[in-house]
């Protein structure tokens, strides 16, 4: 950047704490709860809701979401970014409950170079539970590791890839996994290192006693549905003219992904945050 030139970043963060579609018994829109969008300059928004129920579906006790933007005071410091989301007194069919669930993401994008360094810190399941009994986590929040060097995309990092493609294996290698799981994960796997999108997840492992069978972060629950948990997924875009550098790196996590497949069906998206940022 030529000196005395001042650095322009747009902030870009959204939040939902909870949201989705049921398409059984009866279809309906499960209107986003908590939702909270960063502006352009930055700032700081928050919003709540409390004590929702949808029929005998879904409860929470409370849930709210917070993101937040702004130039950091450390010298040398670059343009941060911060989405929060937390549910807490979670209930889904009392099949899945939790005390909390809490997905945070934090990003910086320097003052010199395009793709930002990221974090996960505060990001935590507090007594998750399926049919009563605890859920054991295995949780990885140093999945990307450090910021590649040279303004390297984190999709074409050796160290990312790899812990990326152990999650792959553990799901691909389990003797009962379903077709359609090893299918998605060998093509998953097949392209890793080679674009600039992956989908990886902050839970290496689950354990417990509860019914169904575990493949690495996810779930499948006879006569309920499949649960994916602390999903993610990075995407870079928008390559820089002259270094190709991308300027855009988006992040999403979402802590509880829902699929149900039962006499209730439908798609319930819990802890939602996305985050990118852009500048140049």
């Amino acid at each position: 950047m030529p000196e005395g030139t001042e650095r322009i970043h747009n902030y870009h963060a959204e939040a939902t704490a909870l949201g989705g579609h049921l398409s059984l018994p009866f279809s309906q829109d499960i209107e986003a709860q908590a939702h909270t969008r960063l502006a352009q300059k930055g700032g700081y928004f928050s919003q709540r809701s409390e004590a929702y129920r949808l029929q005998s579906v879904l409860s929470f006790r409370s849930a709210y979401s917070h993101v937040a933007g702004n130039r950091s005071d450390k010298t040398g410091g670059g343009f941060n970014t911060l989405t929060t989301t937390v549910v807490e007194g979670l209930n889904v069919l009392e099949v899945v409950t939790a005390d909390r669930v809490v997905g945070q993401t934090i990003t910086e994008h320097p003052l010199e170079g395009l793709v930002p360094s990221i974090s996960f810190l505060g990001t935590h399941f507090d007594n998750l539970r399926i049919c009563g009994h605890r859920v054991e986590l295995d949780l990885d929040q140093e999945i990307f590791g450090a910021k590649p060097a040279g303004d390297a995309s984190y999709t074409r990092d050796s160290g990312f890839i790899g812990r990326v493609k152990g999650q792959y294996d553990r799901i691909r290698q389990h003797k009962e996994v379903p077709a359609e799981l090893a299918e998605r994960y060998n093509r998953l796997s097949s392209t890793l290192g080679t674009t600039e999108a992956a989908e990886c997840s902050l839970v290496n492992q689950a354990a417990g006693g509860y019914p169904g069978k575990t493949f690495g972060h996810i779930i499948h629950i006879p006569g309920f549905g499949t649960i994916s948990l602390g999903k993610l997924t990075v995407k870079h875009e928008v390559p820089h003219a002259t270094t190709g550098a991308p300027t855009k790196t988006t992040f999403t996590l979402t802590m509880i992904d829902l699929k149900l497949g039962c006499i209730i069906a439908g798609a319930i998206p819990i802890g939602g945050g996305s985050t990118n940022g852009t500048g140049g």
